[in-house]
């Protein structure tokens, strides 16, 4: 009676852990249809009689972006919006070119996991896990380099050469999703009350509306 419990608990087990994980396509394709009208958790599968090769096909990653804003980096992504053959494949990545010094802010992906590459140039990169240690898991790259940053928590990359950086990241979301700490904090519409962020920074509110003025 007891091996019968115990093969019956395995089962369940089993079966909670092949749930768990994402669905697969079902299908070759799915190409994305931004004009669809239907709403749906992603984007509705465009025709796959009226899918062409140019649904596969991003071009423009070779070409440098324009570093010269207030952070000295540009992001070029490739997401399901940039190439709507990624629809449903869990994929996507991104060029990130850096001026000397130049950084890449605090931020999250709140669905994807990403590994970075370094082709260019000297990083200092890191992640911070999450509360209640709040730990700094920092790397300085060189070129070749791999890093990897976990879903979710908050990571940064900067420029510590003289000279122009290169990286190029892959996501694992087709739609990974980027939260900027100090945009969404500081930069939010409408504007969280300075109270509670004066409270949670524990500056005064002055300061507060100093920075929010900037955003």
């Amino acid at each position: 009676m007891m091996s019968r419990f115990l093969i019956f608990g395995l089962l369940l087990t089993t079966c909670s852990i092949a749930f768990a994980s994402d669905p697969s396509p079902l299908q070759d394709f799915c190409v994305a249809d931004p004009n669809s009208p239907v709403f749906v958790n992603g984007v509705v599968c465009k025709d796959a009689k009226l899918v062409k090769a140019d649904d596969f096909l991003f071009r423009g990653l070779h070409l440098m972006g324009n570093t010269h804003n207030d952070v000295g980096s540009n992001v070029t992504s490739v997401t399901v919006a940039q190439l709507p053959g990624l629809n449903t494949l869990g994929i996507s990545m991104v060029r990130i070119d850096f001026a000397p010094w130049g950084i890449n802010p605090p931020h999250t992906h709140p669905r994807a996991t990403e590994v970075l590459t370094v082709i260019e140039g000297r990083l200092l990169v890191g992640f911070v896990t999450s509360n209640p240690e709040n730990r700094l898991i920092t790397q300085v790259l060189e070129k070749g380099d791999v890093f990897v940053f976990p879903q979710g928590l908050i990571h940064f990359q900067k420029n510590i050469g003289n000279g122009y950086a290169l990286a190029i990241a892959g996501l694992s979301s087709q739609n990974p999703g980027v939260i900027t700490i100090a945009n969404a904090v500081f930069g939010s519409n409408p504007g969280i009350d300075v109270d509670v962020l004066a409270k949670a920074f524990q500056v005064d509110i002055k300061v507060v509306q100093q920075i929010q003025s900037k955003f």
